[in-house]
């Protein structure tokens, strides 16, 4: 157990060490999820990516002087499981009523640089209480958007800024985006160290490393999107999605 405590608090601090000791616990976190969802889980459902970024969750939050790590992650594992689980149901009955909501209301805006003003101009021109609540609900996804950016050290409102504008660099971060959401292990080090694995993202998705720097505040935005339970903001990011 010593051994593992090394490991961890190794793991808090490099990428190389974190990477190892999830493919040393692969099996164990996948035990973990498959007991949280009530059925087997492979690393092909969604339901591992999740894990595993409970997995990270707790190796950056571990203190040795709490306990042994394996029980607070299997906890952590449990719990965000769990959510995810309440959350999927929750996501499609958002997808119902809520994509259409803002259509044909951004027109230059860039897709991330939506802001509560656009929410609060919709509310405006639109008619019925259906609107009224997608924008409730927008105001709560930016919201909690704000706090998850904040620790990345940067804000909401600073995307509009920093999203691109020329169409061939639209393209590179949206082919990065996807990378990105597609691989739990580059995931798992951005929330990890609150940084864009930018050599790592560079290797794979192929886009060079000079347009992720500079635009490494949208991508990390629009993963963070994408990869949660945002429906409202993650339907200006179609075309992102879909490449």
């Amino acid at each position: 157990m010593d051994d593992l405590l090394d490991r961890v608090l190794a793991a808090k601090e490099d990428d190389a060490c974190f990477t190892q000791l999830v493919e040393d616990h692969k099996s164990w976190i996948l035990s973990c999820a498959s007991k949280a969802a009530g059925r087997y889980v492979t690393d092909s459902d969604d339901e591992w990516s999740v894990a595993l970024m409970a997995f990270s969750e707790a190796v950056r939050s571990y203190d040795a002087q709490k306990g042994a790590f394996r029980p607070l992650a299997s906890v952590v594992i449990r719990r965000r499981v769990t959510d995810h689980l309440r959350s999927e149901g929750r996501h499609s009955a958002e997808l119902t009523v809520t994509p259409g909501a803002f259509a044909g209301e951004l027109e230059e805006e860039e897709a991330c640089g939506v802001n509560l003003r656009v929410a609060s101009r919709v509310a405006q021109d639109s008619m019925g209480a259906a609107f009224d609540d997608s924008v409730s609900r927008a105001r709560e996804e930016i919201a909690e958007m704000q706090d998850i950016l904040r620790a990345y050290g940067f804000s909401f409102f600073d995307l509009a800024e920093c999203s691109p504008k020329a169409e061939k660099t639209k393209k590179s971060c949206a082919q990065a985006i996807r990378t990105l959401i597609a691989s739990a292990i580059l995931m798992a080090k951005l929330r990890l160290k609150r940084l864009l694995p930018i050599r790592e993202l560079s290797e794979q998705s192929g886009v060079i490393r000079k347009i992720l720097d500079r635009h490494r505040r949208y991508i990390i935005a629009g993963a963070e999107i994408l990869d949660g339970d945002f429906p409202i903001l993650a339907s200006y990011l179609k075309s992102v999605r879909e490449g």
